[in-house]
């Protein structure tokens, strides 16, 4: 199975096409990280001279925000596509918790962005079906982009839903969810966005469904 995942062009195009982004957002953390040094540039290798430069420092996990909660700190996940064990990674909780926020990437010395890693994967494994350790995780991934492709941001009533659908979990959290919505935090109707064309096109290119 690791084999079919662990497709190196692919995770280098994502790689690559996630610092073009960054670049272009003038991210000056992740930018100043990238250009300290262009013997240990990002953009001067492939992808595992990129990953290679991971001296496990651990500054990628003492910032993740979500650590706490994951099984495989981001600094391990690294190394275990180091050492070539991707199957360990996909039977990991920690490759769907990942927020893809970058703080990773703006804290490692040597610009190494954990989510560009982890997205060709969790993608693979959604389009292959494959079973994973904890499958509501995954729905939860999965509804979470089905409602960005369809609004375009996040709305919070229609992600609620649909995650209670796919799950059956129906009556779990509701004194949570009448708190939310008594605060103002789930609307009856969607926010309105001006770039859901782009939002789609973005998802056509990158083969999603």
């Amino acid at each position: 199975m690791s084999g079919a995942l662990y497709c190196k062009q692919e995770i280098e195009s994502e790689y690559y096409s996630r610092k073009h982004i960054a670049s272009r957002q003038e991210n000056k953390m992740l930018q100043a990280n990238m250009t300290t040094s262009t013997s240990k540039s990002p953009m001067s290798g492939d992808l595992m001279s990129v990953i290679n430069q991971c001296y496990q420092c651990g500054k990628c996990s003492a910032g993740c925000p979500v650590a706490s909660e994951m099984d495989l700190m981001p600094h391990q996940l690294v190394r275990l596509a180091v050492l070539g064990e991707v199957d360990k990674i996909v039977a990991s909780k920690s490759i769907w918790l990942c927020l893809t926020c970058h703080t990773c990437g703006a804290r490692c010395p040597n610009g190494i962005d954990v989510p560009a890693l982890l997205d060709p994967i969790r993608h693979k494994i959604l389009r292959s079906k494959a079973m994973v350790t904890d499958p509501k995780v995954a729905i939860f991934h999965r509804t979470f982009m089905d409602t960005v492709k369809r609004f375009g941001r996040v709305y919070e009533l229609f992600l609620v839903g649909m995650y209670k659908f796919r799950t059956k979990t129906f009556t779990d959290d509701m004194e949570l969810g009448w708190n939310m919505f008594r605060k103002g935090k789930l609307h009856l109707l969607p926010q309105k966005t001006g770039n859901l064309s782009e939002v789609k096109q973005v998802f056509r290119k990158s083969g999603m469904k």
